[in-house]
C-alpha cells in the first residue's frame, strides 16, 4: 500500500503516542508533529474517511488494523535504520533525524536487505 509521507509521518506519530501515553488526541498529535491543531483535524477527518483511525465522542484516536499496519510498518524502519546508524557511529539524535527522511525513500526490497544484514551481524 502506498501512501504519502506526511500519512505515514501521522499515522506513526499516532502509534507512538497511543504507546507512551495509552490514550491519543489530536492536540497530542499537533504537538508531537509540530502542526496547528485546525490542520491535525483536516487531516484526521481524512484519514477517518479513508479507514486508517477511528475517533470516539470524547476525542480519543484509535488507529484501525488498516493503520496500524502502515504505522507499524514505519516504525519498525524508522527504529532499525536508526539503530544502523548508530552502529555505523552516527549520534542518536542524528541517527533518529535521519532516519525519519530515509523511511520514506527506501524501497521495500532494500529495507529487507538491510534488516537481514543487521540481524546478522
Amino acid at each position: 500500500m502506498i501512501i504519502k509521507e506526511s500519512a505515514e509521518n501521522y499515522l506513526e506519530a499516532i502509534l507512538v503516542i497511543k504507546n507512551n501515553k495509552g490514550a491519543v488526541r489530536s492536540i497530542d498529535v499537533a504537538n508531537e508533529l509540530g502542526f496547528t491543531k485546525p490542520s491535525v483535524s483536516v487531516a484526521m477527518k481524512n484519514f477517518r474517511e479513508a479507514g486508517y483511525i477511528t475517533v470516539e465522542k470524547d476525542g480519543t484516536i484509535s488507529l484501525t488494523e488498516k493503520g496500524l499496519e502502515i504505522a507499524r510498518g514505519v516504525l519498525d524502519r524508522h527504529q532499525l535504520i536508526a539503530k544502523v546508524l548508530m552502529r555505523l557511529g552516527v549520534d542518536e539524535k542524528t541517527a533518529y533525524e535521519d532516519s525519519c527522511k530515509i523511511e520514506h525513500s527506501l524501497s521495500e526490497q532494500s529495507f529487507a536487505k538491510i534488516k537481514e544484514y543487521f540481524e546478522k551481524h
